[in-house]
């Protein structure tokens, strides 16, 4: 095996903390990704990776090997993409995160459209919500819904994103009206893990008020909110772009209509312009006109 590719390998291998993981995450054999690291620390003649029964971790020269590894990689992303042929055709892999909410509602239905425009090119998409160094995970687009996006990336905005509070009918038909945001204190609400959990800030012309909500369940993505709502579980907080098409078929009502929530911004973050590729740069173009007028919007 070549060393650009052994080193390949012991990048994700530094990532993933797995051999199997890795082996999966390449497509190779388990026993493939054995050698190339072994052919690499005879290579260097240093043991790169310290191996236990539940992880695989890196030692103080695979510290260093990693570090120079990411930069050799990464020149030669630099230098397929400067002499790649000239044909217009987009090639390679791009690895997206994104949250499972807007991953599972819109962004994945997006994706297949852009791979039908570039039958060349292939996609691997991480959900989650959980904060990730772009570089060391060698993430190459991140979706991410935030007020202020990290400054250390390079932020271009896809859409707005609003919020409302919804309940299921079957729920509000047994509890008493939510006339005003006071009238929540009577309810059970649902609260989000990581965004509101206690506090919800609603405004109308010049009033605004915050409500300290008492969330008996509570969870880390809004899916599984949006589900518990369905459920006649209580009254959740969720973006318009995950409940919209529940609410417009009858499934969950808006609550408190006339009260606005607070409002974030869809994001899409790169490290920098200087290697940006132009896969991810047709890629975000791409979003961009998608998001330009949010279909979550449309069918509310």
């Amino acid at each position: 095996m070549d060393r650009l590719s052994a080193l390949h390998i012991f990048s994700d291998i530094a990532e993933t903390g797995s051999f199997t993981a890795t082996a999966e995450r390449l497509e190779l054999s388990r026993a493939m990704v054995t050698r190339a690291i072994a052919e690499l620390e005879q290579w260097l003649g240093a043991r790169l990776l310290q191996r236990t029964t539940r992880r695989v971790t890196l030692t103080e020269a695979g510290i260093q090997c990693l570090r120079r590894s990411q930069q050799m990689l990464a020149l030669r992303q630099d230098m397929e993409e400067e002499i790649a042929p000239s044909d217009g055709e987009l090639r390679g892999q791009l690895r997206l995160t994104s949250s499972m909410s807007f991953g599972h509602a819109h962004l994945a239905a997006a994706l297949g459209d852009f791979l039908e425009l570039h039958p060349q090119l292939k996609i691997d998409l991480d959900v989650g919500d959980r904060a990730v160094n772009l570089v060391e995970a060698r993430i190459d687009l991140a979706i991410r819904i935030s007020a202020e996006p990290d400054p250390a990336l390079i932020a271009r905005p896809l859409a707005e994103c609003t919020s409302m509070l919804v309940a299921s009918p079957g729920y509000l038909a047994q509890h008493p009206a939510i006339l005003q945001p006071g009238d929540l204190l009577q309810h059970r609400c649902l609260g989000h893990s990581n965004f509101g959990r206690s506090e919800w800030r609603l405004s109308r012309a010049e009033e605004n008020i915050e409500i300290a909500v008492s969330c008996r369940f509570t969870a880390n993505e809004a899916t599984v909110l949006r589900e518990a709502a369905l459920a006649d579980s209580g009254i959740a907080l969720l973006p318009t772009y995950l409940v919209a098409p529940a609410v417009s078929a009858g499934h969950l009502v808006q609550v408190l209509p006339a009260w606005q929530l607070p409002r974030l911004t869809i994001h899409a973050l790169y490290a920098s312009r200087r290697h940006l590729s132009p896969a991810v740069r047709a890629l975000v173009d791409f979003l961009v006109e998608r998001f330009a007028t949010p279909r979550w919007q449309e069918a509310y």
